[in-house]
């Protein structure tokens, strides 16, 4: 019997994984391919979960399975991958892709995945954002120095994982790369291809990489990693008893209330440092009462994105052209809603180095408006907000 493709995109926090997996994703609903999306988010949130599954809403042909609150590279994570990859079968799904957590060490995976007699692993997709390469690495010169360093020092840090991911893959994928020279570009290939020659480099910006390219892949190179496996493995067998290993930690931020946007620019500007390395959710502003946004920081970087319009401030708009009807329908799903001011919520993941989260997210929390701010701002009280004005409309690629 022929064995399914799967194809893993793995990456550190932040490389542009889910803009990828969401074009492959769209490409196939396009083409009619059937595909088993996987998604797997370290944090009880699991934003991409959440993002991914809107993809794929409505097209019943589609299978889709969302691990979160564990890292798949640990042995939780592996035993409800084989179950989710096992659940699928009976959908017959042309190729199966998996989107692993930033944290997530890519040898267990393959590990499971040899021998499998029912799917073959053809692509490891590791994701580097050419940005943070650039800024964080010196275009890619300090990965090995930082990693030779913290193997003397006995540490098993980022870094670590990093130069690991790019190890095993058999394919490297620069992600925005438009946002950097060509020059400089060349300079990360050049360092990249020193620590793994086996791999293809590819550019991609904004996920615009070809789903038929998938289906072009040979099955994995097991042999090349062969020495790897025996090195990493001591290590491996420890990490996969913990769900956040190299000193990794996320907090979770819950709230009804909305962002002071002028302090939340600020407490950016000041407190957002590298040791900081993802945070994601959906929010809202003070300024922007209808906005409903997804929040995106990777490294130094933050992209809003708008991804609709809150329920609540449809009904507050005496102009909303509703039917009777579809009015009721609203009232009734808003006054189910528990925060006060409807379905509006600010829901957001903090993950970065244990001895950092806990201080920026601390910071965040006093961005809220306090009770007093709200009475002002319910009285018609405005907010300075130096938030890009135009940002993007997060939508599918179909």
């Amino acid at each position: 019997m022929k064995k399914i493709p799967v194809v893993i995109l793995n990456g550190f926090l932040g490389s542009g994984k889910t803009t990828l997996f969401k074009s492959l994703l769209s490409q196939c609903i396009s083409k009619n391919i059937v595909v088993c999306a996987i998604v797997n988010d370290m944090s009880e949130l699991d934003v991409d979960g959440e993002l991914i599954s809107n993809i794929l809403e409505g097209d019943n042909s589609q299978i889709f399975y969302s691990i979160s609150s564990c890292i798949l590279s640990s042995k939780k994570g592996i035993a409800k991958l084989n179950q989710s990859i096992v659940n699928s079968f009976k959908n017959n799904p042309e190729l199966i892709i998996i989107e692993t957590s930033g944290s997530c060490h890519p040898m267990p995976l393959i590990k499971y995945f040899k021998g499998n007699e029912k799917v073959k692993l053809t692509g490891v997709f590791v994701l580097l954002d050419s940005q943070m390469i650039t800024q964080d690495f010196n275009h890619g010169k300090n990965l090995i120095p930082e990693m030779q360093q913290n193997m003397i020092s006995n540490i098993r840090g980022p870094i670590n994982l990093l130069v690991e991911q790019i190890l095993f893959s058999s394919h490297i994928i620069l992600t925005k790369t438009d946002k950097i020279n060509s020059n400089i570009l060349q300079e990360i290939h050049n360092q990249v291809k020193q620590i793994n020659p086996y791999a293809i480099i590819n550019s991609v910006v904004y996920g615009n990489l070809s789903v038929k390219f998938l289906f072009d892949i040979n099955e994995y190179n097991y042999f090349n990693v062969a020495k790897l496996f025996d090195e990493l493995q001591p290590t491996l067998d420890y990490e996969a008893e913990i769900d956040k290993p190299y000193n990794l930690a996320s907090n979770v931020i819950k709230d009804d209330r909305p962002f002071h946007p002028e302090r939340l620019w600020q407490v950016c500007h000041e407190f957002l440092d590298k040791k900081i390395y993802r945070s994601k959710g959906f929010f809202w502003l003070a300024s922007r009462r209808s906005h409903s946004l997804l929040w995106s920081q990777a490294a130094s970087g933050i992209n809003l994105e708008l991804i609709g319009t809150w329920r609540a401030s449809i009904l507050e708009d005496e102009e909303n052209n509703l039917l009777p009807e579809e009015l009721k329908s609203l009232k009734e799903v808003i006054s189910n809603q528990k925060g006060r001011f409807g379905d509006r919520r600010c829901d957001l993941t903090v993950i970065g180095d244990k001895d950092h989260v806990n201080h920026f997210t601390e910071k965040l929390k006093s961005c809220f408006l306090t009770d007093e701010e709200i009475g002002k701002w319910k009285d018609g009280d405005s907010f300075k907000d130096p938030w890009p004005k135009k940002i993007i409309r997060l939508k599918s690629n179909q």
